[in-house]
This record gives C-alpha cells, structure tokens and sequence, in this order.
C-alpha cells in the first residue's frame, strides 16, 4: 500500500469518526448531552497506561476488546464485551468461550493485526481495551472512545491480567481469581508428582500453509503453565532457548528437537495437511513420544497465547490427557 493511499485510509477513518460523533450527539434528546468536563470527570476516572493517561467510564457498557489475550481476562472478571477482534492465526478463542457458556457471541471487528474501524465507530463503544496496541492503531481508536493499552508478556500473564482488574475496577477478584487457579496448580502438581514422577513434556504448534512446525519454550504462555504444574521441557530445547523466544522453528530435519515423554501437537485452523507431512516423515515415526503413543493434539485457541481461562483449559487437558481425566 503506497503512502498516499495510506493518508486516504487515514483521512477518510477520521471523516467517519468525525461524522459520527456529531451524529451521536445530535441523537441525544437533551441538552444534558453536551457533557462539560467537570462532569465528565465525574463520570470517569483517570488511569495510566503504557500510550499515556486515559479517562475510562465507571461502568463501562459497550466494551470492546482488540485481542483474544485480554478478550480471556474481562470475560474471567465478570464482562461480556460487545466486539472483539480474532487471532490472526490461532484457533477462535471467542468460539472457544462461546462454547464453554462463558461468552455471549460479540461482534467481530476483524482480525487483531486489521481492525475494522468503521464497524467500530458503528458499535459506539464507551471503552476500548487491548494488550500492546499499535500505535497506529491507538491513535485512531482514540479518538473513537477512551482507549487503554497494556503491556503483555507470555511469560507473565498473571501480571498483565492483575493490571487489568485494576482498570476495571476489579483487583480484589482477580486476585482471587487468581488464588483459584493457583489451588488447582497446586493440586494438580501434587498428582503429577505422586503418579507419573519426572516427565518431560514438549508442545509444538502447527500453522496454515507453514513448511515447518516449532517448539515452544519455557518462556511461552503454555510454557509458563507447564513451569507451573511442576513439568520440564526436554534439556536439547532449554539449551536452544532464550528468554526472548516464544519459540523455535523445527524442520523435518530437527524432529528429534521434539522429542520427549509426552508431546502436545497445538493446532491452528486448516493446519492439517501441514501436520501431516511431518507424521508421514520416517523421523516422526522413530520419535519415542510416537512409538509409545503420547501425542496429544490441542487447541491453539487456548495453548498459544491467553490468560487465565487459558491456562485453567491448559490445565484441563493435563488432567485429561496426563491423569485420564482424575
């Protein structure tokens, strides 16, 4: 896309903004719309984030959210927001919410790398939140409603989604939240440790139309999970990792990379075939993981990238996979 088209794109999202706000304004019956600052102010508070100082509504009514990560924590804190965004390439985390009874099915606004601001501006959200926002994009979504970026790590998850509660006006439950998922932890170590002792697990992700799969290390999101539980990652894939990679590319050459006691195969949508041509590798089949049958495929919706719901259906597949559902 050339400059000038994107200036055009830039022009015509402001216009639409624009048109909107006074169409917003003049649909109101009262003067009483025409809101001064003092009391706009006491409508709102102020809250600091990573692109600055924001000021959001008490009660937020039209949420919307602009990745599946924090799409995860407002709906573990009690909120069913209006419109989300999809993953660019994990499996539907909204579907997987949806089907779990814990979600209303929202609007999509696009994907999380190619929002659709117009059906934003149409939506008239009162509150936009997402974790690292682009600039550009926080620039316009703005202007549309007050809008918070976080900051958000894989590896601390938990921090990010404690910020989150703190924005909402629930700190108190997601600490206890929190708690919660920590006692499963807990417990859930506790019969790893007494049933299977020391196992070694490894989890590789396949994508869409890739070549290659990957591991993922210690520093990813389920790698965090796994830390957790009291599970360790094949020494060969410690060695190759550092704490600036989620991952790290195998090819049909390196499966051995994979190898380990129990393997978790996470899934993107129409990444089938690409699975396949590694499992019809005569290196796949002379993996102990593959001789003694502990492949396990998973949703990447939930083991890629999330946040507390996340991690508890990490820990359901553990208990389903690891201790025959106990």
């Amino acid at each position: 896309m050339g400059i000038l088209s994107v200036r055009f794109r830039m022009c015509y999202l402001l216009l639409v903004i624009a048109i909107a706000a006074i169409a917003f304004a003049c649909s109101q019956n009262t003067p009483d719309a025409m809101i001064s600052s003092k009391s706009s102010l006491e409508n709102c508070r102020i809250v600091k984030h990573e692109m600055g100082e924001t000021c959001i509504p008490l009660k937020p009514q039209r949420l919307i959210v602009t990745d599946a990560a924090i799409l995860d924590a407002v709906v573990a804190l009690g909120f069913q927001p209006t419109a989300t965004a999809e993953s660019n390439a994990m499996g539907s985390l909204t579907r997987h919410l949806v089907r779990a009874n814990k979600l209303k099915e929202p609007i999509s606004i696009g994907l999380e790398s190619l929002l659709n601001f117009e059906k934003i501006v149409q939506l008239q959200p009162d509150l936009i939140l997402g974790f690292s926002i682009y600039s550009q994009d926080y620039k316009i979504l703005s202007r549309i409603a007050p809008t918070v970026s976080l900051p958000y790590s894989h590896r601390t998850w938990k921090d990010s989604f404690q910020k989150v509660g703190t924005i909402l006006g629930k700190s108190e439950e997601a600490k206890q939240i929190l708690l919660q998922y920590q006692k499963r932890v807990t417990t859930l170590r506790s019969q790893i440790e007494q049933k299977l002792k020391k196992t070694v697990v490894s989890v590789s992700r396949f994508y869409s139309g890739w070549q290659t799969t990957e591991f993922q290390t210690k520093f990813s999101f389920s790698g965090s999970v796994l830390e957790d539980v009291g599970l360790t990652r094949p020494a060969v894939q410690l060695q190759l990792a550092n704490p600036n990679q989620q991952y790290v590319e195998v090819s049909l050459e390196q499966l051995d990379l994979l190898d380990a006691d129990v393997m978790f195969v996470a899934l993107d949508p129409g990444s089938e075939e690409s699975l396949k041509r590694y499992q019809t590798s005569k290196l796949w089949q002379l993996l102990d993981v593959v001789k003694n049958n502990r492949v396990y495929t998973v949703d990447s919706a939930y083991w890629i990238s999330g946040n507390v719901l996340s991690a508890n259906a990490i820990l359901d597949d553990l208990y389903r996979y690891l201790l025959d559902g106990e």
